[in-house]
This record gives C-alpha cells, sequence and structure tokens, in this order.
C-alpha cells in the first residue's frame, strides 16, 4: 500500500514539474505579414522569419506568429492593440514604437533589364525623360513613395506608372508585381525598396541589373536611403534591450542571411549601419 501511494506522489510531482516546466517556457509574440516574400510569410521563409528566429533563440523563446496584412493600422491592429509585442523590418525613428538599433540600411534602387544597357543612377538623368517608370505606391489610397514624389516635382507624372508595394493577396508573391511588368516590358526602368529589387531579381528569369537612387535624401526632405530596426510598444523597454543584445552578438549570422537574400546594403555588412 505504502509503495502505491509513494508511486502515485512521485507521479503527480512529476506531472506537476512537467506542467509547471511548459507553464514557464517563454514565448516570443511577432507581428508579421502573412504573405510578403521576401520579407515574411506564413511557411517561414522570408528573412524577417530568419532574423525573428535568431532572436527568440538568443532569448531561449519560442516563436509565435500574429499574422497581419501589412496595411494601413497594421502597427495599431497587431503591436499597439497587444496581439503581439515585436514587429521586425520597421524604419528607425518611427515615433508609434520603441524601436532597437538598425540591423541594416538599404535603399530605393533603379531596376532595369541588362538587356537594355540603360545605366541610370540619377533622379536627374535626362535620360529618365524618355522611358516609361515604374514606380512603388503604398495603402489602399495609392499614397507615393519618396522616389514617385521626387520624380513628379521633376515634371515627370506622366512618365510614371504605379504599382501596389503589397500587390495581390491572391498570388503568392505579390510584391514581385512591379518586378514582372519590367520584365514584360510595361515600363523601362522600375524603382523599387533595395530588399524587394534584389530578391526578385536573384531568382528572376531576367537577367536585371540594380543601381542605388541618388540623391540619397531628395530635397527638401525625400530619404531614399533607411535604417531598419525592429520595434516594441514604447514602454518595453527590456524587450528592446534583449532585442538589441541579439541583433548584437548574432551580427554576422543576420548579415548573411541578408545577402543570401540579395538585399542591397547602403551600410558597410558586418559594421555599425
Amino acid at each position: 500500500m505504502f509503495s502505491v501511494c509513494l508511486r502515485s506522489t512521485v507521479l503527480i510531482l512529476g506531472m506537476a514539474v512537467g506542467f509547471a516546466s511548459h507553464a514557464g517556457a517563454r514565448e516570443l509574440r511577432v507581428c508579421a505579414d502573412p504573405n510578403n516574400l521576401p520579407f515574411s510569410n506564413k511557411d517561414g521563409t522570408g528573412f524577417e522569419n530568419k532574423i525573428a528566429a535568431i532572436v527568440a533563440s538568443e532569448l531561449h523563446a519560442t516563436i509565435v506568429y500574429t499574422w497581419w496584412a501589412q496595411r494601413r493600422g497594421f502597427l495599431r491592429e497587431a503591436l499597439l492593440s497587444g496581439r503581439c509585442d515585436l514587429v521586425p523590418g520597421t524604419v528607425a525613428g518611427n515615433d508609434m514604437l520603441r524601436t532597437t538599433r538598425p540591423y541594416y540600411r538599404s535603399s530605393y534602387v533603379f531596376l532595369t533589364r541588362r538587356s537594355d544597357d540603360i545605366q541610370i543612377t540619377s533622379l536627374d538623368d535626362p535620360l529618365l525623360r524618355t522611358k516609361t517608370i515604374g514606380v512603388q505606391l503604398v495603402g489602399d489610397d495609392g499614397s507615393n513613395t519618396p522616389p514617385a514624389h521626387a520624380l513628379a516635382r521633376r515634371g515627370l507624372a506622366q512618365n510614371l506608372r504605379g504599382y501596389p508595394v503589397y500587390g495581390n493577396y491572391a498570388g503568392s508573391s505579390p510584391g514581385r508585381t512591379i518586378v514582372a511588368a519590367l520584365d514584360a516590358g510595361a515600363i523601362d526602368v522600375a524603382i523599387v525598396w533595395g530588399p524587394t529589387a534584389g530578391y526578385f531579381a536573384l531568382h528572376d528569369d531576367v537577367r536585371l541589373d540594380l543601381r542605388p537612387v541618388t540623391p540619397n535624401v531628395d530635397l527638401p526632405m525625400l530619404p531614399m536611403v533607411f535604417d531598419i530596426t525592429m520595434g516594441v510598444r514604447r514602454d518595453d523597454v527590456n524587450l528592446r534591450d534583449e532585442v538589441n543584445n541579439a541583433l548584437s552578438k548574432h551580427r554576422m549570422a543576420i548579415d548573411a542571411i541578408l545577402t543570401a537574400y540579395g538585399v542591397p546594403r547602403a551600410d558597410s555588412a558586418g559594421g555599425p549601419p
């Protein structure tokens, strides 16, 4: 009878320890778009997925994703509402968030078909006046990106063709729309956010050239280069500091991921952005 009671006690204690261990397991709740390659998707094959996994490993945490389309209201509905705690791939200086140190810097790029030998690097290149130019638009209202504003200011509005940043969610790579238009000859030049251009150019059947857009800041205040960080809620200082430490500690691994995904860098890879 005593041995039966002892075995039962040991079993109950073992179950209690197991439950306590499970209950104490840490989760890193990450906000991400489920269909936005090369950045993130539900399959976990975006480069932000890979970098978030490095951060989670350093924090001894399991990633739990809150999938939310990165449209207007994304930060408000996903992060600020408390559904998740960390947003990868946000622009430094976003005053809605407390952001980490940048883990890369990239720029808009001119994307052209290599066979056309169009060597444009500046928004002031007179050759642009003879070309049909694809630009990215953000949001349901078609808000213009900095290159679109800069070219319109130069009197090139008639040359521009707009393509949504997030594209048609029915496709597996909605961000590729502008690259597909370039492939098909619907436009002569595309001005695309660097990571998007670099990734799809890397996997494209048509050979494409990328050149950074200059100037880096178009007057009066239109930046073409951005520092990219991760963001948390403004009161979550401890998590921000932990993520900062992880990004710094694993800088070489993060640089390798960015290189593998074709992300054009405007910083010295391996050094502080």
